[in-house]
């Protein structure tokens, strides 16, 4: 059984998302407080407390407050619900900047309708909050904390002769990753040159959020990174982020990889993005040349697409369960043989910038 904590300053959402979370058989709300003063005499209660459901705007101390103090000094999976974390918005970054497992934004009005409709997704935040690694969670957070960007912040390209390698490339790089992946991409991606191979990436966010990760990373990273639409050509030296709502998928045009945006396919693996997809737009179209890597995440979304693409040939990783802050994703790849290699984060990178013609 996993144990509930609430925190909203909201009588009404403290109400229905503790019915909604109670819908499920595996979660157990143990208690709801309307600021974070109320849940630290909680939390410091002889209380069993697995997950927090946690509003930004809340009195008397906000939500980005009391999560930078709780990961500091008694850390527990939180799942932010709040109607400041709009989609894309730096409050949803900064959540999961800080340590934040999940982030799902609650609209200000038709909340007994959105409830209703996203109690599915709920559910697994929560369960997928639950299985985090916490101390990897943390060291993640500190190295972002202390990490200071060398990069002013590089133009987003779309590929195009303008870039400033402007070279295609018979290899590619695919990376999908879920709950925890935002801290793992930010690791991989700042420590990655200008001569690295092209690379794609599924990461399992909403619509919205995507664009604003991707722009985040941008003015971190050396490589360029950008949000995905139809027709970029996959280039040297940058990395194109699936849009949230919608799949990514690689096609080959003449010389090049060129992204292909699909908004007419349903939630796949109950994802979209899926990893799913792309992996298996890369098996059919790259192949042999490709190198495709799947970390931290909960469930098993991208193990099979692993295994299509080490079957045509290409290179495989899954990230190893010591560096993972959830290890599913990884875990599912491994047990069905589709990952030719187990590593951790600084090995991967490695591997990234060893790969090209």
């Amino acid at each position: 059984m996993i144990n509930v904590l609430i925190v909203d300053d909201s009588a009404f959402v403290r109400e229905f998302l503790s019915k909604v979370i109670s819908e499920d058989k595996e979660l157990n709300v143990v208690a709801t407080c309307q600021d974070p003063y109320k849940a630290v005499e909680v939390i410091n209660s002889k209380t069993k407390i697995d997950v927090i459901t946690l509003d930004l705007e809340m009195p008397r101390m906000d939500g980005l407050t009391f999560l930078e103090k709780l990961m500091s000094q008694k850390p527990i999976p939180v799942v932010v619900c709040s109607s400041i974390a709009e989609e894309g918005s730096e409050n949803a970054m900064k959540a999961l900047e800080l340590g934040a497992v999940e982030v799902i934004t609650k609209p200000k009005m038709g909340l007994r309708d959105f409830f209703e409709e996203e109690k599915y997704r709920i559910h697994d935040a929560v369960k997928s909050a639950a299985r985090t690694n916490m101390n990897i969670l943390r060291s993640s957070v500190k190295r972002i904390k202390t990490f200071k960007p060398t990069v002013s912040g590089s133009s987003q390209s779309s590929g195009d002769s303008g870039h400033l390698l402007a070279r295609t490339t018979n290899k590619l790089i695919a990376i999908g990753a879920s709950t925890g992946g935002t801290i793992a991409l930010r690791e991989v991606l700042t420590r990655l040159p200008k001569t690295t191979t092209g690379i794609i990436i599924t990461q399992h966010m909403p619509e919205g959020f995507t664009k604003s990760f991707a722009e985040n990373l941008n003015s971190e990273c050396e490589i360029d990174v950008m949000e995905s639409d139809d027709n970029l050509k996959v280039m040297m030296g940058t990395a194109m982020i699936a849009k949230g709502n919608t799949h990514l998928e690689i096609v080959r045009s003449g010389a090049y990889f060129v992204s292909k945006v699909v908004r007419d396919k349903g939630l796949v693996n109950r994802h979209k993005p899926s990893v799913d997809v792309m992996f298996d737009s890369v098996a059919q179209n790259v192949g042999k040349n490709a190198l495709a890597i799947l970390l931290t995440g909960m469930g098993k979304d991208g193990a099979v697409g692993l295994k299509t693409i080490k079957d045509a040939g290409g290179t495989t990783i899954a990230q190893n369960e010591a560096s993972c802050v959830v290890y599913g994703m990884p875990k599912a790849a491994v047990e069905l043989g589709a990952a030719d290699y187990v590593m951790d984060l600084n090995e991967i990178v490695k591997m990234i910038i060893d790969f090209h013609d």
